[in-house]
């Protein structure tokens, strides 16, 4: 508890530093604009030896001054902004030496950290205002699952900042801890194991699943075909490929088998050295193509979820233009959209949907809303789609069905 406070005061406070620093930055920039007109104006009218003299002090004064507000805002918003990017970051430290291009740039950042505080600001404040209610404190607790070539770190959440707003409202969480790379049934099995220990440890009886991408089909597959639904609440799948991706097909079938086996023995080893004990590069892809999600599909299709009383729902987005997603979803767009339609950059819609409820989210602005989005892959705040008050929602509608 006292860990959690301590999290929400450093979080109040690199908020406000972060607002701090951007207003600086605009009274710097109004100040210089103000000042230099007056400067024209003096140099114009010009003035008395005694004036000049004077002036010149008093310039000496202001840009020293100047100095230390641009300089203590620039440091305030680069040390707490998550939005202002690395890119951002870059681009200030070159064009600061550029006329002109240095204050525009420096607009920009302004722009996008004001913005960013604001955001934050209301988050917190929806956050204070509602913590008493705990909307997301479901009966049974939260297991998110993970999608393919990542872990569960607890330094570098493969969900981003959506656990931490679930936990301020109440969720208790847990993580499927699997393998990054394997099969769907090697995953499948590693959290069946996993399921039936929290349960057994805690006492909890049953899990709520929420699972991205791949570990939709590796949770799928689990309840279906490993005899833990009993101890399974409900099923979330989150842009998961239930159908598979042709264009995932295609590339493995025109790659040469000698460049398959060379790009799965390096990603093997990485693998293996960031904590797997038998990674399999080419079993994970494989179980990604449309062929094997069929199989998948049909052997998990005589398996009645509701009978079981395990409520299933499924999420998709797409992306709208290839610039919508981060590297490598901006290259991929195209080449998914020829093989599988509307796309997140990696799945297509129609791979979507599976269980009693599905919920196609299309951002209203132009950006559209990635693969990664899904997962706060890039802690991006993206206009029109909150992803971490979509998370909250969607278990608080689990909380409203009683699980």
């Amino acid at each position: 508890m006292n860990d959690k406070r301590t999290e929400k005061t450093l979080t109040a406070l690199r908020i406000n530093i972060l607002g701090a620093g951007a207003s600086l930055l605009l009274f710097f920039i109004i100040s210089v604009f103000i000042f230099g007109i007056c400067l024209i104006v003096f140099l114009v009218r010009r003035g008395t030896e005694e004036t000049f003299t004077g002036f010149w002090a008093l310039l000496v004064l202001m840009v020293f001054i100047e100095t230390v507000i641009f300089w203590a805002g620039i440091i305030m918003v680069y040390m707490t902004s998550v939005q202002l990017g690395v890119k951002m970051r870059i681009l200030g430290l070159l064009a600061g030496w550029i006329p002109v291009v240095h204050l525009i740039v420096l607009s920009m950042i302004i722009s996008i950290t004001m913005k960013e505080a604001r955001f934050e600001k209301a988050k917190m404040k929806l956050d204070k205002e509602r913590a008493s209610m705990q909307i997301c404190k479901t009966r049974y607790p939260i297991l998110m699952v993970h999608g393919v070539f990542f872990r569960d770190y607890k330094y570098m959440n493969y969900w981003g900042r959506i656990p931490a707003e679930l936990e301020k409202n109440g969720a208790t969480i847990y993580y499927g801890n699997h393998q990054s790379a394997a099969s769907v049934e090697n995953s499948a099995g590693e959290l069946a194991m996993r399921i039936k220990q929290i349960v057994e440890e805690t006492g909890c009886e049953k899990v709520n699943i929420i699972a991205h991408s791949k570990g939709g089909l590796d949770s799928k597959t689990a309840v279906a075909c490993f005899g833990i639904s009993p101890y399974v609440a409900s099923l979330t799948t989150v842009n998961t490929p239930h159908r598979g991706c042709e264009f995932a097909e295609y590339l493995l079938g025109k790659a040469p088998a000698a460049l398959r086996d060379k790009v799965a023995a390096a990603y093997n080893a990485a693998l293996h050295r960031l904590g797997d004990e038998d990674p399999s590069f080419l079993a994970a892809v494989t179980d990604l193509t449309a062929t094997r999600c069929r199989e998948i599909w049909d052997r998990t299709a005589g398996f009645d979820f509701g009978a079981s009383g395990i409520y299933t729902q499924s999420i998709g987005s797409c992306m709208k233009k290839a610039a919508s997603g981060a590297f490598p979803l901006n290259m991929s767009y195209h080449l998914v959209k020829h093989f599988d339609g509307p796309n997140d950059g990696l799945v297509g819609e129609p791979s979507f949907h599976w269980g009693q409820d599905y919920t196609y989210l299309e951002n209203k602005k132009n950006r559209g809303i990635s693969h990664g989005d899904m997962i706060d892959l890039n802690r991006e705040n993206i206009d029109g789609f909150d992803v971490r008050e979509f998370y909250v929602q969607l278990v608080y509608g689990l909380k409203k069905r009683g699980l």
